[in-house]
């Protein structure tokens, strides 16, 4: 008999078969593929042994034994249980799906072998994760339960305990800056009454990591040229529910610069060059200004074509005077073509819909301003979570590259249902399926609907982004909308509307737009049981109770803001028209709109927002009232009821006042951007101070600043799960008696 460890050699013999013992679920044949045994081969112990530790090396089985009769070998083995299920117990912090696909990741899941160092490696891993969210006192204990078939479940009781928050964040070494000025930098910090939303003062060493290099490019953006972190400390109390962090720093001099030279190879352009450098000789020392130099000039070589370009800023330090002076050694390298371009990672999205945004081409000259351009405007697509472009050598071709886009395309379909609330609105019911991608084409594809008290619609719309091959897009919308007055006095009369549109979008450079197109509309009044208002009259007798139009629409935008839901710098703008050419109704209707952010740091945001509205009835008709703007509320004047600025007449009750908007209109409003006490840096939760003002005028009336409405406040801006929230707090300053003051106001997507 032979055991696995050989306790008696058998002599050498001539294999006549071979059995296998002991199998329940593997399959005899992973036996016989394991063994470096054969039928009729010579059997000898180097074999044997050989044998046994390959069976071993599956990992499937317990034991392993080998057993002669005559010149029959046995295989016996005892198979290892497998895990039949995993159950987690006393598990909060985490969705049991995340923690299965920890394990699994980990190599435990159902089906697989299980032995005890498979258990502790899953313990480990548990912790780990729980770590991860600071929760440092977490046990778990795993009961292994055998069932039939030789299986067995696994129980991870976990006893989470509690977070170990952030009790200290300590600087030491700080002389030319207060530790309270520095900590303010770090998005780690000991916690607020916000703190359960913006887990601020849970320890995370990425979040460290990244506080200490906001901390040093601090430094080096203010002449510290040798700061530097000495070391970091992170103790944890014996209770395991305090974290204090100390970072020990050494400041360094600062240092101002004296003078910046270029060296090398600047292709005969050393004036553009030059311009490129920002670098300031007797500014203090600047590290994003060292960067910014040398990006620029790498990018400017890009643009004649060489990829390979080194450009280094030198320092040359003199540290008995504290100055330093810069030399800018560039040396341009080869020219190089861009032979090809491949893609990756676009298993969905079509290829064409990523390559016509490309400018630069293939067998074209390499330039790094088309190869940046065309990765933004992939990325703008809004298809993917990550775009980047990788530029490869080509063997045995030093004048040559490869460019290698790669992509992490993203759902991009879109089932919402949900219920909105506003202080004008009520109660409203949205519901919308959208897919910006419709199979992979780039086309743009989707169905809303609102069931707003005062605002009702449904809307299919289809976009075609590239109707031609220049980049031209082609809409078609077709819409149905029910609008009421925002009065409370029993207005019940309504204007329906309903049309169909096409419109063409032509881009001319890569921020700005123009579109233009073209819609034909059909309106209808309702009545209603009460007597309509004189001017609601006025358009019955100038138009009846139906009347159709066909407007033409021009538009034109720019938009160079760095993010469209949180800008933090940058400008918006956009002029749209309406021109009503044929049906009952001629009309023109205007709105030019502009935004400026403007960042003051890394905290605080300027936002200025300046519209301005006008209309006139063409061909000697009057101006259709259900043109109008209106003004008043969130997105216009705050503090004021909305839609209710203007020109006013009686309602239907003869006494009341209602507001009917007029045929012009302008809206100014300021807002200083700021954190939320609480929050930290965190930027989907900020709150702002603000200044409106505006009006809007019939058609017969002129601009006019006497008459304009202005108001102070401050309010609160959350990017929610529903959309962008925004609730304000106003105070009118310049009112009057007959105004309808609306001090709290609040609405799901609105800016401004």
């Amino acid at each position: 008999m032979l055991t696995a460890n050989l306790a008696w050699a058998v002599d050498p013999f001539t294999v006549r078969d071979i059995r296998v013992e002991g199998l329940q679920r593997v399959e005899p044949g992973t036996i016989f593929a394991s063994i470096p045994l054969r039928v009729g081969e010579i059997y000898n112990d180097d074999k044997g042994s050989a044998a046994i530790r390959s069976l071993f090396a599956l990992g499937l089985f317990k034991d392993v034994r080998l057993e002669v009769t005559g010149d029959v070998l046995v295989v016996i083995v005892e198979e290892r249980p497998t895990v039949a299920g995993v159950e987690f117990v006393g598990s909060k912090e985490f969705d049991k799906d995340i923690l299965k696909k920890a394990l699994r990741d980990a190599g435990l899941y159902d089906g697989q072998p299980f032995d005890k160092a498979l258990a502790d490696k899953a313990e480990q891993e548990l912790k780990r994760q729980y770590v991860n969210r600071s929760l440092y006192a977490v046990q778990v204990i795993t009961t292994i339960t055998p069932i039939e078939r030789n299986r067995v479940n696994l129980t991870f009781s976990i006893t989470e305990g509690e977070i170990a928050k952030i009790k200290d964040i300590r600087l030491v070494g700080t002389k030319d800056f207060s530790e309270s000025t520095l900590r303010k930098l770090f998005d780690l910090d000991t916690g607020g009454w916000l703190s359960w939303y913006t887990k601020s003062d849970r320890y995370s060493r990425v979040k460290l990591n990244a506080d200490i290099e906001t901390l040093r490019s601090y430094y080096l953006t203010r002449g510290y040229l040798d700061f530097r972190v000495d070391s970091t400390q992170v103790a944890i109390s014996p209770d395991k529910q305090e974290i204090t962090v100390t970072l020990n720093i050494t400041e360094g001099q600062r240092f101002v610069v004296s003078s910046v030279r270029l060296e090398g190879n600047y292709l005969g352009h050393e004036e553009e060059f030059k311009s490129l450098v920002t670098i300031k000789p007797g500014a203090s020392y600047n590290a994003d200004h060292v960067a910014e130099t040398t990006k620029a000039f790498n990018e400017y070589f890009g643009t004649f074509g060489f990829a390979f370009s080194r450009v280094e800023a030198v320092p040359q330090i003199d540290r008995s005077t504290n100055l330093v002076s810069f030399v800018l050694r560039a040396d341009p390298s080869r020219r190089a073509y861009v032979r090809r371009i491949n893609l990756v990672g676009n298993n969905r999205t079509r290829d064409e819909v990523i390559r016509r945004e490309f400018r630069q081409f293939e067998s074209s000259w390499y330039d790094g301003d088309n190869i940046k351009r065309s990765r933004d405007r992939v990325d703008r697509l809004g298809y993917f979570t990550n775009v980047a472009i990788d530029t490869q050598d080509v063997a045995n071709a030093p004048d040559q590259v490869d460019l290698v886009m790669s992509v992490t395309e993203k759902p991009t379909g879109n089932l919402s249902l949900g219920l909105g609330f506003s202080s004008a609105d009520k109660l409203s019911l949205m519901a919308g399926i959208q897919q910006e991608n419709f199979f992979g084409t780039g086309h743009y594809v989707g169905i809303n609907i609102n069931t707003s008290k005062y605002n009702r619609q449904i809307v299919l719309s289809t976009v075609d982004p590239y109707f031609t091959t220049d980049g031209v897009s082609r809409a078609f919308d077709i819409y149905s909308r029910t609008n009421r007055p925002y009065t409370g006095q029993g207005g019940d009369y309504a204007l329906l509307t309903k049309g169909a549109s096409v419109r063409f979008g032509v881009p001319f450079t890569e921020t700005d737009k123009v579109y233009f197109g073209v819609g034909v509309e059909a309106l209808t009044i309702e009545p209603g049981v009460t007597a309509l208002p004189s001017s609601w009259q006025r358009q019955v007798t100038d138009y009846g109770f139906d009347s159709t139009s066909v407007p033409l629409t021009l538009g034109w935008s720019r938009d160079k803001r760095d993010s469209a839901l949180v800008p933090n710098s940058g400008t918006y703008q956009r002029l749209n028209a309406d021109w009503g050419v044929a049906g009952d109704m001629k009309y023109l209707r205007t709105v030019y709109q502009i935004q400026q952010y403007i960042p003051l740091n890394k905290q605080f945001t300027v936002g200025l927002n300046g519209e301005l509205g006008w209309g006139k009835g063409l061909g000697g008709g009057p101006y259709p009232i259900f043109k109008n703007f209106y003004s008043g509320g969130l997105g216009s004047v705050r503090g004021f009821s909305p839609g209710s600025l203007g020109p006013q007449e009686k309602g239907p009750d003869g006494v009341t006042d209602i507001a009917i908007g007029g045929a012009k209109k302008i809206t100014l409003n300021g807002e200083l951007i700021a954190p939320f006490p609480g929050a930290g840096n965190d930027r989907t939760l900020r709150m702002f101070a603000f200044v409106d003002a505006g009006n809007v005028f019939s058609e017969s009336q002129s601009y006019s600043l006497a008459d304009m409405r202005a108001s102070v406040g401050v309010g609160i801006s959350w990017i929610s799960p529903v959309g962008p929230l925004r609730l304000g707090f106003a105070r009118p300053i310049r009112k009057k008696a007959e105004d309808r003051i609306q001090a709290v106001q609040f609405q799901i997507g609105t800016s401004f």
